[in-house]
This record gives C-alpha cells, sequence and structure tokens, in this order.
C-alpha cells in the first residue's frame, strides 16, 4: 500500500515539474497584409500593371489606326484584295491578343511567385521566433479560417511579430 502512494507522490511530483507549454497565436492576414515588404511588392507590381495597361493601350491605338488606313484602302481595292488585306489584319489582331495575353499572365504569375516567397518568409519568421522565444505552438488566424477561436490579448502575437518582421525587414 506504501509503494502504490510512493509512487503516486512520484508521478505527482514529476509532472508538476513539466514545464507548462508556451502557445501563441497571429492573425495570418493582418501580418501578411500589414509586412512592408509585401506593401513594397504590391506598389512595385502597380507600377509594371500601369505601364503595361499604358503599352497595351498604345498598342491598341496604333492598331486601330492601322485597321482604318486598312479599311480605306481596302474600300478602293478589288473584293479579293480587301479580304486579303482584312485576313491580314484579323491575324495580327490575334497576334497581338495573344502577345497581350502572354504578358499579362506572365505578369500575374511572376506577382504570384514573388506572393509566396514572402508567406514562405513569413513563416519561417515565425517558426524562428517560437524557436528563439520558447513557444511549443504558434497558431494562425484569420477572417477566412479561424483556427483560433479565442485567445488572450497576452498570447496575440500578431504585432510583436510584425514589428518584428518589418525591423527585420528594414535592416536588410
Amino acid at each position: 500500500m506504501k509503494s502504490i502512494f510512493y509512487v503516486a507522490l512520484v508521478m505527482c511530483i514529476l509532472t508538476s515539474c513539466e514545464k507548462p507549454k508556451k502557445i501563441g497565436f497571429v492573425n495570418n492576414s493582418t501580418v501578411i497584409n500589414d509586412y512592408q515588404e509585401k506593401k513594397d511588392l504590391e506598389t512595385k507590381y502597380q507600377v509594371k500593371e500601369e505601364s503595361f495597361r499604358k503599352r497595351a493601350d498604345s498598342i491598341g491605338r496604333a492598331f486601330q489606326i492601322e485597321v482604318q488606313s486598312t479599311q480605306s484602302i481596302a474600300q478602293k481595292a478589288s473584293q479579293q484584295k480587301a479580304q486579303e488585306l482584312m485576313g491580314g489584319l484579323q491575324q495580327k489582331q490575334q497576334l497581338l491578343q495573344q502577345q497581350m495575353q502572354f504578358e499579362q499572365q506572365e505578369l500575374t504569375q511572376a506577382f504570384q511567385n514573388d506572393i509566396d516567397s514572402v508567406i514562405v518568409k513569413v513563416k519561417d519568421f515565425v517558426k524562428d521566433y517560437g524557436i528563439t522565444n520558447g513557444y511549443t505552438y504558434i497558431l494562425g488566424t484569420s477572417d477566412a479560417a479561424s483556427t483560433v477561436m479565442y485567445g488572450t490579448d497576452e498570447n496575440d502575437l500578431t504585432k510583436t511579430i510584425l514589428d518584428a518582421l518589418n525591423a527585420n525587414y528594414k535592416k536588410d
């Protein structure tokens, strides 16, 4: 009977000595959207997108002028010649549309790759932060996927991590 008591006492002592798990959480949306590197990246791509739009508009206006010129020539030409001229314009229009679509897709893909890189960087930073600061878990939440239903303000690491991320970004 005494041995059972001693075993129970030892078990209680050992479990009471166990270090409590340190858990925190971050709002993923806030961290990503307010991270300065992401904001800079969006600005960079907005400039590229605007430049692309201006160039596409310029090419479109030049093509419209060419269409008008070709139509006036086609009106004076034979029917066969007019069909050849208009067929050539249709081919050129298709090529221009394909080229613009390809360039738009390239721009979109480059932006997505850069955003993915930023997200990986944030995840790695949070992991390193957790290891450095002795966290067992750092959970992520957002409005779209609320994995943390409730957490005290002292466990909310969103601002702390965001500030550290932005300070680290400014150093680079």
